[in-house]
């Protein structure tokens, strides 16, 4: 085609913008002024746009160099071809999580087991290296692991299942090196799930029930090692006691360390962007650019019982006030068992605020306030989800750590207790209008990711035990931790179909560039965090649990679902590498590979 007569270039580029995304990207090695063409930027600009159904108004990835390898990007590092399906669970997979080395991760299942894999095997495939079960723990299955920051413990969080519908959790911490139990702590309610706070300790939950609506929940600090030489050693502290209403309980704990803002994976602030873009030019020695790389003890026994002391006083303090309501007439006969229980947690919770407003420390103003340079950066915060209007959860709870706060040593249990009478109050709190149903950090821990799924606009909740329905669609909202706002507008690309009262947690994962979640609709979503569009479905046969992307190469994703199955989803350009013939170097030197050769072919005998 070079010799024949050259097409003007605008046809050529009409003829470009009609062809197959894949075509387009073959297509220049046709010829000189074909390959010319394949690479104008201008119709790789509007190539990007229509394909993707992005707003003109988005800029380019601050990171990409040309819109041909922004395109390309998108189109061959999206982990979406799967290429293996791992059955050695047997029962539905609920959780996944990877080292941060990305060697290894974790299982856990309705089987009652917590697998190790390995993920670093020459011929790429994934294969199990240890399984543990929990059966001798009274455990009914497991639900939640994480490895700590240097991946030598595991935390594993587990749940039983008691008469009467009630349940509660246990999480236990395992070595990696010879998989011998360190420690085992309560945990409750068992969707605490439970989180590493270092390397040496982990948070756990505990619930005290005060009223008919009305509890406290109590965060613990434990010690990954349970010693027992030394009844001198701290293994458990308190760490916050927060007072619920309305039904509401704390859940799924996280721990975000801010020092990681400082070095942002990615900016969601197109603003923000512009700036950091105009900063990088102006001091390119102090900006590092961002490039994509495609190659339970004695001492909680005792605080319990005094724990349980002070529940009962305070709840014979608040039946004392109760009407007494008449029991006979026909007037009782109509209103029915239904509005006695209203009246009586309208004025439990009445109660309950009263109580909470003159036994709940005033919040510092100046905590969460943006602090001069330096001074932020070792920031620690506490996530989790919580309520006041309904027991659903429906708001993000932040509470900053402090440093003398991360370690067990200090006060022993009961003389802290003795001291501090008071509730913890809330640094923060995002309401996010809907049942929160997943969370996930960010890598730099800037931005948290939340499923939920949204309540009615304008809803009215007026009795806590009835929540507004939920939609079945899922919103994906991003939370930027620095500014404590919500970024850009939630994304709707998931379904989900069980009601308020049996709506269950599915966790999400966020790697540098992507953010993936699972769904009840039987697939698995990833989408660009940077152009907030969806750009695959994983397909199983059954709701999809759990998502994880490597730390180490976010092109390998893996998804669990109640069908039993783990699969593993590699992108296109891994998946052609991983087929590529391999070739036997090339000799650096020709005249010693021939002088090798010969004395090789000589002592076999060969000519």
């Amino acid at each position: 085609m070079d010799n024949g007569p050259a097409l003007p270039d605008s046809l050529v580029l009409e003829i470009f913008l009609r062809l197959p995304h894949d075509s387009v990207l073959s297509a220049g090695l046709a010829c000189r002024q074909w390959l010319a063409v394949s690479r104008d930027e201008f119709l790789w600009r509007e190539l990007f746009y229509s394909y993707y159904r992005i707003p003109h108004s988005v800029p380019r990835h601050p990171a990409s160099v040309s819109w041909y390898r922004e395109f390309k990007r998108l189109f061959n590092c999206i982990p979406c071809v799967e290429v293996q399906t791992l059955r050695e669970h047997q029962d539905q997979v609920l959780h996944l999580a990877f080292s941060h080395r990305g060697h290894r991760f974790s299982s856990c299942s309705k089987d009652c087991t917590v697998k190790l894999w390995d993920t670093v095997r020459p011929d790429g495939t994934i294969t199990m290296v240890h399984s543990s079960s929990m059966r001798h723990f009274n455990w009914d299955y497991t639900q939640f692991s994480q490895f700590n920051a240097d991946d030598t413990l595991l935390l594993v969080s587990g749940v039983y299942l008691g008469p009467h519908h009630s349940s509660s959790g246990e999480i236990a911490v395992i070595s990696l090196e010879n998989y011998t139990l360190l420690s085992r702590v309560r945990n409750k309610p068992y969707d605490v799930f439970g989180c590493w706070l270092n390397e040496t300790h982990l948070l756990s939950g505990n619930l005290h029930w005060i009223g008919n609506m009305t509890s406290c929940s109590v965060l613990w600090l434990n010690k990954a090692f349970q010693d027992v030489e030394s009844e001198n050693v701290n293994v458990v502290k308190r760490l916050f006691k927060i007072q619920n209403i309305n039904a509401s309980t704390i859940r799924t704990v996280m721990v975000a360390h801010c020092r990681l803002h400082d070095n942002p994976d990615l900016l969601l602030d197109y603003e923000a962007q512009s700036k950091a873009r105009a900063l990088a030019q102006s001091q390119p020695q102090s900006h590092q650019p961002l490039l994509f790389d495609l190659g339970s003890t004695d001492s909680e026994e005792e605080d319990d019982d005094e724990e349980h002391r002070r529940e009962m006083r305070l709840q014979g303090l608040s039946t004392a006030h109760l009407p007494q309501l008449g029991a006979t007439g026909q007037e009782h006969v109509i209103q029915g068992r239904q509005s006695k229980a209203s009246e009586v947690r309208e004025l439990e919770t009445k109660w309950a605020q009263l109580m909470g407003k003159t036994h709940t420390k005033a919040p510092d103003p100046n905590v969460l306030s943006s602090s001069a340079p330096g001074e932020g950066e070792d920031k620690t915060y506490l996530l989790f989800t919580t309520g006041s209007l309904t027991y659903s959860p429906h708001q993000i709870g932040i509470k900053q750590i402090m440093p003398d706060q991360m370690t067990t040593s200090g006060p022993v249990l009961g003389e802290e207790r003795s001291t501090d009478e008071f509730f913890d109050s809330l640094d923060h709190v995002i309401d996010i209008h809907g049942h929160i149903i997943g969370m996930g950090l960010s890598p730099d821990h800037r931005y948290l990711y939340v499923n939920s799924r949204a309540w009615p606009a304008g809803c009215v909740i007026s009795d806590p035990m009835s929540p507004p329905p939920i939609a079945e669609e899922i919103d994906l909202h991003v939370i930027d931790l620095k500014s404590l706002r919500e970024e850009r507008q939630s994304l709707r690309a998931h379904r989900a179909f069980t009601p308020n009262d049996e709506c269950f947690f599915i966790f999400l994962d966020v790697s540098r560039d992507f953010v993936a979640s699972g769904a009840e609709d039987k697939h698995g979503y990833i989408w660009d965090r940077h152009y907030n569009i969806c750009l695959a479905r994983l397909q199983h046969d059954d709701v999809v649990n759990s998502v994880a992307f490597s730390p180490a190469n976010q092109e390998l994703l893996l998804s669990a679902s109640d069908d039993s199955t783990i699969k593993v989803w590699r992108s296109p350009r891994m998946v052609r590498l991983a087929q590529m013939p391999t070739r036997p170097p090339r000799p650096r030197n020709l005249l010693s590979w021939l002088v090798r050769n010969k004395n090789t072919t000589s002592a076999n005998g060969k000519p």
